[in-house]
């Protein structure tokens, strides 16, 4: 082990368990023969909380430029997670999370397993996926306002609690539907477990290459969860009528003024998020332990299946119909006796 191994800390230093992790996962990682790192900002709340202390850490842009880092460690909740991914998309840095939040989906492992996760690290027991990310671009008055991204979702919402958002919802260039709402969702799998899912979007692995349109309390007959292809461009745009106003929220981190009359654009992005992985769970066990899921009566696959013989299912055969001539004289021919007529 060398210290050109750098790995950098992230904390939640809102929160004092999380700074209380991030000092052990330094001291552990510079025993285990790997360089720690932190932020200026970071390590200043850290003594301001704390007191004066000693963070055997370098400081990431002065000893330490981001390319020069191995992974990121995260400590705290999807929040502090979204901030990471801000940092580093774009270059060849994971992300670790380790969930010290509530839910924590974006999270890798919690609090409990702190200690093994570093050790995984300092083993490079882990293995990397990339998760898509959208490219948001907002017009107003027809000139671009601005144009960004986000992992989980970029939200249209309104900006007053009294007057419902009027918007038009489009798909590939071609409008869908038009109706009055809280707001639109458009979300990655990834974000199909934040706020899409409180909106009563579905759930979406992972893997599945797709994007989810959710309406926010929509007055309409036909204002269902859409899931679109990755290749679509989905398109909100905020209608005048009403001359409601509303606000565009990236990853609920980054937000703009939405004046009547503005067009929200989002396609897939080119540039994904890189995510480490300690473990093969399946995103259904994922499923399981976030929400605890009651599973109980649950007794599994059946040994040896594929070697399972089975005799074929019996074909049900429909009944014929009879023309309606030949159907008169089958009555006919089944009537009881008493009603047959006298030779």
């Amino acid at each position: 082990m060398t210290l050109d191994r750098r790995v950098l800390i992230l904390a939640h230093t809102g929160r004092e368990d999380s700074m209380t992790a991030a000092l052990q996962v330094c001291e552990q990682l510079r025993s285990a023969g790997l360089q720690a790192v932190m932020t200026a900002e970071d390590v200043a709340d850290m003594v301001a909380h704390f007191g004066p202390l000693h963070v055997p850490a370098q400081t990431l842009g002065e000893d330490v430029e981001l390319t020069e880092l191995e992974l990121v460690m995260v400590l705290g909740g999807d929040g502090t997670i979204l901030r990471a991914a801000e940092l580093v998309r774009g270059l060849d840095v994971p992300l670790l999370g380790v969930n010290l939040g509530h839910v924590g989906f974006l999270a890798e492992s919690e609090r409990a397993d702190l200690a093994q996760t570093v050790d995984w690290v300092v083993r490079r027991e882990y293995t990397v996926e990339e998760r898509m990310t959208i490219d948001v671009t907002l017009w107003v008055d027809g000139e671009k306002a601005a144009h960004t991204w986000a992992l989980n979702e970029v939200s249209v919402e309104k900006s007053d609690r009294e007057r419902m958002l009027e918007v038009v919802t489009e798909v590939d260039g071609r409008p869908l539907s038009a109706f009055g709402c809280d707001g639109v969702v458009m979300a990655t799998p990834t974000g199909s477990t934040a706020y899409a899912f409180s909106a009563g979007g579905p759930v979406v692995w992972p893997e599945v290459d797709a994007m989810l349109m959710v309406p926010i309390s929509a007055h309409a007959l036909f204002a269902r969860p859409l899931v679109v292809s990755p290749q679509s461009r989905l398109a909100v745009e905020v209608l005048e009528r009403n001359g409601a106003h509303g606000v565009m929220w990236c990853d609920g981190r980054r937000s703009w003024p939405l004046p009547p009359g503005s067009r929200i654009e989002v396609t897939r992005s080119k540039t994904p998020v890189r995510l480490a992985r300690t473990s093969t769970v399946p995103f259904s066990a994922r499923l399981v332990r976030k929400f605890q899921l009651p599973i109980q009566g649950w007794r599994g696959p059946v040994p040896e299946a594929d070697r399972a013989g089975t005799r074929p299912i019996p074909v049900v055969q429909a009944k014929r119909r009879l023309p309606a001539g030949q159907l008169s004289q089958a009555k006919d021919r089944t009537a009881s006796p008493e009603e047959e007529p006298t030779p």
